[in-house]
């Protein structure tokens, strides 16, 4: 996958690399991670990843419309991931794949890919939120200076890098209190720089970006933030299902909630709009979300 324009900014560009599989044998495909200085893999890169990897399988043109994944170990950055096709059906109108990801000859990852070929149908659809366009909101390097001294100094680190991903709240007023919120955020989103007409590295790049903020959602019941040191948090499943047509290089709107908080997990839900109202994605996530002092390693 190309980078693209040549205005397309060096992380989008490194983001388009990683999703760039290398072709191993039949099913299989190799992916690398960026050093970026995370201790574990990201999960939307695996998303990202797998996704690549049952599309790569699908001759027709034929999109996906559900995944469902299950993290299982946490990923090692230094280490390539192996991504193993099985191709499950090819029927008339859909296309299923299930895809393992493998590091040092474990399991990682486990993800349910279904396609399904385009067809008209009942439409209806829950309504975008009302909230301010992006144009009327701080970008990443406006709100580092207005939120620069009430951050930790890991997510000071995280927003002064170039990201691939174009983050603007909608609702800061989290990031400068510890008080309890209802757990509910929305998030307009876009890449970083334009991306080719290829309908499926949209839907991967979306799924990529799906990953970051939905398990933080459950933290501003409790005055976290995703940053917090006395806090483990991990991604434990994630499903997504895409309902339009849309382009991950132009404003969506994330709006998210987290129904529940129990037994040391978080349940997360969020919704994607354009900016014209139309639904395309809804996701969901179960994720950790542990103290930190009674932290131990997932086995």
């Amino acid at each position: 996958m190309s980078a693209g324009p040549e205005q397309t900014c060096r992380a989008l560009a490194g983001l388009l690399d990683v999703l760039d599989l290398e072709p191993l044998e039949l099913n299989l495909f190799r992916g690398t991670t960026p050093q970026v200085g995370w201790q574990r893999v990201y999960g939307g890169q695996v998303l990202g990843q797998a996704l690549v990897a049952a599309g790569r399988t699908v001759d027709e043109p034929r999109a996906v419309h559900s995944l469902h994944g299950d993290f299982l170990l946490a990923g090692d950055p230094a280490h390539p991931i192996l991504y193993e096709v099985e191709r499950t059906r090819d029927g008339g109108s859909f296309t299923t794949r299930r895809v393992k990801a493998i590091q040092r000859g474990q399991a990682i990852f486990t993800m349910s890919v279904s396609f399904h070929k385009h067809e008209e149908g009942f439409e209806h659809a829950l309504e975008m939120p009302e909230v301010p366009p992006p144009e009327e909101l701080p970008s990443a390097g406006e709100l580092m200076v207005r939120l620069i001294d009430t951050l930790p100094k890991n997510m000071q680190s995280y927003w002064k890098r170039e990201n691939p991903i174009e983050l603007r709240p909608v609702d800061v007023s989290r990031y400068l209190g510890r008080e309890p919120h209802p757990p509910r955020q929305n998030i307009w989103l876009r890449a970083n720089g334009p991306l080719p007409d290829d309908f499926r590295l949209h839907q991967c790049v979306l799924a990529y970006a799906s990953d970051f903020t939905l398990l933080d959602t459950a933290l501003i019941a409790h005055g976290k933030l995703l940053f917090d040191a006395d806090i483990q948090l991990a991604s434990l499943d994630h499903a997504i299902w895409f309902h339009r047509p849309f382009r991950a290089d132009e404003w969506l709107l994330y709006s998210q909630d987290s129904p529940n908080a129990s037994g040391a997990r978080g349940f997360c839900r969020g919704s994607f709009f354009t900016r014209d109202g139309e639904l395309v994605a809804s996701t969901a996530q179960e994720g950790l979300i542990r103290k930190r002092e009674t932290a131990f390693l997932i086995k």
